[in-house]
């Protein structure tokens, strides 16, 4: 556990010795469920995970959290609160809870959640739980991470409207309405099924032979109290269930593959040209003076310090 919590750390805070580490670890890797819990910020994410793990605890299962908190613009700071709400879980040695800051990366994930995730799975985890940072409706980077991503939404938020049109629900999975016991949990529930019945109409035809769709359940929960863990557990374990009974969860594990890849491209590419404008950081005041005086070609520049 401690050697993880190193690594970890190493590759959030991008050490090159890190990456020989990770290395090592890849062919143990890819065993684990991984399950996406995203929404708006105040939906209950953090309750709901700590209900889903002391389900799955009384399950047997062993457990890893990856929790992703906001970074300061101004600060660079973050609090890393997600697991004051799990504390219940924190003397357990099945459960292992990693926080980590965005750093800036959008899409409600940070850099270093699919390192971390695979760190969880070399350590034998059964389920990794990622909770994203809630930011809003563009938080879908972890639909390309996880094998099955629920959707936390609640009652009373803004125009539901609005929300059921907004990308983040097309990559649900599963969806919980949450806080249930709030007025409008169940017109919440209504517009949500004539959201995915529309999207169901509107479709093409699958030709003959085609493999049977998945369509979301939706189930109403209470983080507080705790009503309807068992019943978003089963909807879970039945989308995993339905990835293998239709061989989707090799695509699913391909899908993970290629934004893993790409995440690491960007994160290297970024890197070098970060490196050639440290080399030349003297000119960079210089540079930036031609180009605001359109004297240089920022697009040219740009290409050169890509490589190209």
């Amino acid at each position: 556990m401690r050697a993880a919590s190193r690594l970890m750390r190493d590759v959030d805070d991008g050490l090159p010795s890190a990456v020989a580490e990770l290395r090592a670890l890849f062919p143990h890797t890819g065993r684990a469920a991984v399950v996406g819990l995203t929404g708006a910020p105040g939906a209950g994410k953090s309750s709901l995970a700590d209900r889903l793990i002391a389900h799955w605890r009384g399950l047997g299962k062993t457990i890893g959290v990856v929790a992703v908190d906001p970074t300061s613009p101004f600060s660079g700071g973050a609090i890393l609160g997600d697991r004051i709400r799990m504390q219940e879980h924190a003397t357990d040695p099945d459960v292992f809870i990693r926080s980590l800051a965005t750093r800036g990366a959008l899409g409600g994930l940070s850099r270093a959640t699919a390192d971390s995730v695979a760190i969880m799975e070399a350590m034998g985890k059964e389920i990794v739980l990622v909770e994203t940072v809630g930011v809003g409706q563009d938080e879908i980077d972890v639909a390309g991470l996880a094998h099955c991503v629920v959707v936390v939404v609640v009652p009373g938020m803004g125009d539901d409207v609005q929300a059921i049109k907004a990308g983040i629900l097309e990559v649900a999975d599963v969806f919980a309405v949450n806080k249930a016991d709030r007025e409008g949990a169940d017109r919440t529930t209504r517009e949500l099924r004539s959201m995915i019945e529309l999207r169901r109409v509107t479709q093409a035809a699958p030709p003959p032979g085609a493999p049977e769709a998945w369509e979301p359940p939706i189930v109403q929960t209470v983080a507080t109290e705790p009503r309807g863990i068992a019943e978003l557990s089963d909807a879970i374990f039945e989308e995993l269930a339905f990835l293998d009974r239709t061989g989707r969860r090799a695509e699913r594990d391909a899908q993970r593959a290629r934004t893993a890849f790409l995440a690491l491209l960007r994160e290297r590419l970024l890197s070098t040209a970060l490196a050639k404008l440290a080399q030349e950081q003297g000119r960079l005041d210089e540079v930036a003076g031609r180009i605001a005086a359109r004297q240089a070609d920022p697009w040219a520049l740009a290409a050169e310090l890509a490589g190209g």
